[in-house]
Order: C-alpha cells, then sequence, then structure tokens
C-alpha cells in the first residue's frame, strides 16, 4: 500500500532529515503549525513506515576509514544465499541487487586496506560468487540523507 504525503509531510521530513533531534515545538514553529498537528504528522509517518528515525555514524570517527564498492557476479540460482551470507560479515554496509553484469553491489568499510583486502579474498572462496569488481573509494565528496 502506498501512502501519499502532503507538502507539511514534505516540509516535516525535508527539516528531520538536517536535524533528526530537532523538537516538535521547532518544527511547529518553522513550519507556522501547531505542535499537535506535528505531533500527528510525525506518527502517522513513522506508523505507515514511511519516517525511520535512526543514530546514523560518522564510520570514519570509530576507525573505519577506508571504503570499497564490490560488484559481484553470482551464479545462477545463487543469489538469495549470497545475500544472506553477506548480511553476516561485519564490514559490509550495504548490499543491493542491481542491473546489469553484476547483480549485485556491496560497499565496505573497514579501518584499513587490509581488513579490505581479508574480506575480498573471502569473497573468493565463496562457492556461488563467480567474479568480482572492486572499486575502492578514494574520496568521498558527498555523503548526504536530507531529502530536497
Amino acid at each position: 500500500m502506498k501512502s501519499s504525503i502532503d507538502n507539511l509531510d514534505k516540509s516535516i521530513i525535508k527539516l528531520l532529515s538536517k536535524d533528526g533531534r530537532m523538537s516538535f515545538r521547532d518544527l511547529s514553529k518553522t513550519l507556522e503549525v501547531t505542535e499537535k498537528t506535528i505531533r500527528m504528522r510525525y506518527m502517522n509517518l513513522i506508523d505507515s513506515g514511511i519516517l525511520e528515525i535512526v543514530g546514523r555514524i560518522n564510520p570514519i570517527t570509530i576507525g573505519l576509514k577506508e571504503g570499497a564498492f564490490i560488484q559481484l557476479k553470482i551464479k545462477p540460482n545463487g543469489l538469495n544465499k549470497v545475500i544472506e551470507d553477506l548480511k553476516n560479515i561485519q564490514h559490509i554496509r550495504y548490499i543491493t541487487i542491481t542491473t546489469g553484469e553484476y547483480p549485485l553491489l556491496i560497499q565496505v568499510a573497514a579501518a584499513n586496506q587490509e581488513h579490505i583486502t581479508k574480506l575480498i579474498l573471502s569473497l573468493y572462496e565463496h562457492s556461488e560468487i563467480i567474479e568480482l569488481n572492486t572499486m575502492i573509494q578514494l574520496e568521498v565528496s558527498k555523503s548526504s540523507y536530507q531529502v530536497d
């Protein structure tokens, strides 16, 4: 079921994407509506699954200074097994199914290149993975969860 949102909901989401700790009072003042309206809209956004409030860490601040994107080519019918196995690997932050030659893309965050190398070598040992294409992140120019 697709939920619809109006301009007020979009404004609430936009403000919270910049400052997830913004109070209902500050939201109501900024958007010129009552605090009760904000509270009700907020709860509707949460209950409908449109909005999730989470703590997002900066990986660099906890020692994860190296990153990579790895494309994986998988044996036919092996995709679900690979995904389930990858979910249990600590340094993998993101897994997505994609189109093209490599049906799977993962993002890795690690303390150093040695950890990334060990992970890559372990992926080569997986019986369902045929090929890898690794892209080491040199510099992150933008990382945003803000909604425009």
